[in-house]
């Protein structure tokens, strides 16, 4: 049984109806090894990615502040190679950045073939922040949803691969989490009143979230809503996803190094001047 929601295109997703604080069944330590194992498998699962250069994979992440973005990426990520991966930060736009369409400084950091593109933040910043704080018009944002849709349509297109995480914090957790913070001299850096502003819309930003996500989710580009209340579980259930979305490729990108071996096997051969032999 999957530990995250997967959203299924024309369906309506009600945040509310899922709870935070799953942990799936699990026991902490359980869920821990479970996700040792997805981590090894998920780096086993990006080396045939990397090598057989056919296909691309974006994963996207959002949530609220201290949902665990940055947490997630380290992770589930930590068996995989640094090489054939690229994190972005999607933050305030840059004056340039409001000069182009809202996509344009997207575009430039989706991945090549053979890589992984980890957005922290995405575009769906300009169907959230920019409509809680009403930054622009409702008659320029609700056009995005399928300005949105034809982006990832044309990247899936292209063989990429896309993945998107709603990390689902409940209030309460999150109130303790930046609490926390306060007392923690070694993450003063996180520390910001921002965060407890941003608190006073979270209703608001709940109604954005679940119209986004409803509008935006496709058999191509799913939207997954994972619980984050639990770190251990929330790490758990991305790793899951990821690593059941990536192996049914798993065959395709063996037979294609294989048959590339078994090519290059045979030049090296006649580049020796070898003749007939097998082995």
């Amino acid at each position: 049984m999957p530990f995250a929601t997967r959203v299924h295109p024309g369906k309506k997703i009600r945040l509310s109806d899922i709870d935070p604080k799953a942990n799936g069944g699990l026991e902490k330590a359980d869920g821990e090894a479970q996700l040792e194992k997805l981590s090894l498998e998920l780096g086993e699962l990006q080396e045939l990615l990397y090598a057989a250069g056919t296909h691309s994979l974006l994963v996207v992440f959002q949530g609220m502040d201290t949902a665990g973005k940055d947490g997630s990426i380290r992770a589930v990520f930590n068996h995989t190679s640094p090489l054939g991966q690229r994190i972005s930060p999607f933050k305030v736009p840059t004056p340039l950045e409001r000069d182009h369409d809202f996509l344009w400084r997207v575009h430039s950091q989706t991945p090549e073939k053979g890589m992984i593109s980890i957005f922290n933040r995405s575009h769906y910043e300009d169907v959230l922040v920019v409509r809680v704080h009403e930054l622009a018009p409702k008659a320029v944002w609700s056009k995005r949803f399928e300005h949105i849709n034809n982006f990832e349509r044309l990247l899936a297109d292209s063989d990429t691969i896309i993945v998107k995480f709603y990390l689902h914090i409940s209030p309460e957790e999150q109130e303790q989490r930046l609490l926390d913070r306060e007392r923690e001299v070694e993450k003063a850096w996180k520390l910001s009143a921002a965060d407890w502003v941003e608190r006073r819309s979270w209703s608001k930003y709940m109604t954005a979230y679940e119209e986004a996500i409803q509008r935006c989710t496709t058999s191509y580009a799913p939207w997954i809503v994972v619980p984050s209340d639990r770190k251990w579980f929330r790490n758990l259930a991305v790793a899951e996803s990821l690593v059941e979305t990536l192996r049914p490729y798993r065959k395709g990108w063996v037979d294609a190094l294989t048959e590339r071996g078994q090519a290059e096997l045979t030049a090296i051969r006649a580049a020796r001047g070898e003749r007939g032999r097998r082995n």
